[in-house]
């Protein structure tokens, strides 16, 4: 759905509520509450809300559900209910891909991020903001940093002890974890442990967790450049070096909420750590061995980007119906017919292929590639240095040839 052409007046109102109800509302939030002739929301904003003289429409399950009866609703007042700003991790940004700016009204809180901070004497400028609320736990790898600090949106009473456990298995187990329970009612409660001996119960479901990141000598940090270790991958020697693996990457040039297809995955490093490069970065793993993908899956997911998405089938035929990337990996299966050429047409104007080779055939093909087409081509070597008896002498691993090209 689409936003309908702009209204002459606003007629949808987004408010925020917090935990303190009708009472934290600003007098022009509440005389937009009290107009509206129908009002949606979850059920404890309902009642925080209340008492209520409108229409009341609790959200159903999906909530996207109730998105048409709203939009249908167009030109009569109407509000929609949700937790503080609605615009962090809330509903805000949702509807306003429904309705024009110039539809809506908004009313915010202070988020729970806000509170959090003024709870703990953080900057919030210098905490990462987080939500695990409907996302995969191993997102918040990534961001264990030594020294960081997080606040996390936690998905319900559970959350805590499951950030706990994460935290000791990966050597981060004297962090800090702070929970801070219904934050800005009379219900706030706010409970302190380390990952290590995390024991808390009876967690309130609404709750934000403050993390503050302390790690051991052996803890897994993922770092912040690309080039990781090998042995951080899961694989059977289908694997982009790490060395390798830096220049690629290089050479791909990733850009914000850009999307990658990485052809031939092998471990998915590539794709990995592409989209380890800045939240928002996407791709998709295509990999014709069953093993092979359900590798890829583990290895993504224990490197903290759960979200890659693996497409099983070989390539080119594999490639139909996918979503346009905006830069391609080639790393296994450059010598199968057509797969250069509808990687090439599959690219956006701008995109970015990026191929590389270590057989003499792979590089008969980059060779034809780069003779008709342009581009850059290079011949990558790395050499290390291994014990010669009780000496040492320098091991050269195999060549790699690397065709880059640019689409017009």
């Amino acid at each position: 759905m689409s936003p309908e052409p702009v209204s002459s007046q606003p007629w949808l109102t987004l408010v925020g509520i917090g935990e303190d109800g009708r009472a934290g509302l600003s007098p022009a939030a509440a005389a937009a509450l009290d107009e509206a002739t129908c009002v949606y929301g979850g059920r404890r904003h309902m009642e925080l809300a209340g008492p209520l003289d409108a229409e009341t429409r609790p959200w159903p399950s999906p909530i996207s559900d109730a998105y048409p009866g709203i939009l249908a609703r167009r030109g009569q007042p109407t509000c929609i209910l949700a937790t503080g700003d609605p615009f962090h991790y809330g509903i805000g940004a949702e509807i306003a891909r429904l309705v024009p700016a110039d539809e809506l009204r908004v009313f915010p809180q202070p988020s729970a991020f806000s509170l959090a901070c003024a709870r703990l004497g953080w900057a919030v400028a210098e905490t990462a903001c987080l939500t695990l609320h409907g996302r995969a736990l191993p997102n918040l790898i990534p961001h264990l940093q030594p020294g960081a600090r997080l606040l996390v949106l936690s998905w319900d009473g559970s959350t805590p002890a499951a950030v706990s456990a994460l935290l000791t298995e990966r050597g981060f187990g004297e962090s800090t974890l702070t929970v801070l329970e219904a934050m800005g009612g009379p219900r706030e409660r706010r409970r302190e442990a380390t990952a290590k001996t995390f024991a808390l119960d009876g967690i309130d479901p609404l709750n934000t967790l403050a993390i503050a990141v302390a790690a051991a000598p052996d803890a897994r940090v993922v770092p912040l450049a690309p080039g990781l270790d090998d042995a951080w991958f899961e694989n059977d020697g289908q694997l982009t070096k790490s060395d390798i693996r830096a220049v690629t990457l290089a050479a791909l040039r990733p850009r914000a909420g850009q999307l990658l297809w990485d052809i031939g995955a092998g471990a998915g490093s590539i794709s990995i750590e592409w989209m380890l490069r800045r939240p928002g970065l996407r791709a998709l793993a295509i990999e014709a061995n069953p093993a092979r993908a359900a590798r890829i899956r583990r290895n993504a997911s224990h490197l903290g980007v759960p979200g890659l998405a693996v497409v099983e089938g070989a390539a080119p035929q594999a490639l139909a119906d996918l979503e346009r990337p905006d830069a391609v990996f080639i790393g296994g299966g450059v010598t199968a017919p057509g797969l250069l050429d509808r990687a090439r047409d599959a690219l956006v104007p701008g995109g970015r292929l990026v191929a590389n080779v270590v057989t003499l055939e792979g590089e008969t093909v980059l060779l034809a590639a780069f003779a008709q087409h342009g581009g850059a081509l290079k011949r990558l070597s790395v050499a290390r240095a291994d014990p010669v008896g009780h000496l040492h002498g320098w091991r050269t691993a195999m060549p790699v040839t690397q065709w880059v090209w640019t689409k017009p």
